[in-house]
């Protein structure tokens, strides 16, 4: 009779679960955009992902981190906040304006050049 065999632990219990991994078909739907700007800025190492052969493949996690390389914040400060005056002591810079020439005998008019076409004895 052969020995009796001690139960281990099972295989889900010694391994630790495998995070699901999407096609980029399923990120761009996500994202609204298209696959192709999801496997173009993979190929170009913009955005995180894994590569399984030649196939890009990402985690819950690279979609997250792709969200947060994407989010842009405002531009203007909060509303509680004020801006910080320049010290009263510096005086402020001083600009020099150039007088606008007038239309007349002494002004220049711009011309356009020949198209570059004529240049090779081709015309179109």
């Amino acid at each position: 009779m052969p020995p009796a065999c001690t139960p281990g632990p099972s295989r889900a219990e010694g391994q630790a679960a495998l995070p699901r991994l999407y096609r980029p078909e399923e990120i761009a739907e996500t994202l609204g955009c298209s696959a192709w700007w999801v496997k173009d800025r993979a190929r170009r190492r913009l955005i995180p992902h894994t590569r399984v052969g030649r196939a890009y493949r990402f985690t819950a996690d690279h979609l997250a981190e792709i969200v947060r390389l994407h989010e842009e914040r405002p531009v203007r400060p909060p509303q509680g906040v004020t801006r910080v005056a320049a010290p009263a002591s510096t005086p402020p810079a001083q600009t020099t304006l150039q007088p606008r020439r007038t239309r007349g005998a002494s002004a220049s008019r711009l011309r356009a050049r020949p198209p570059r076409r004529t240049q090779y004895d081709t015309v179109a």
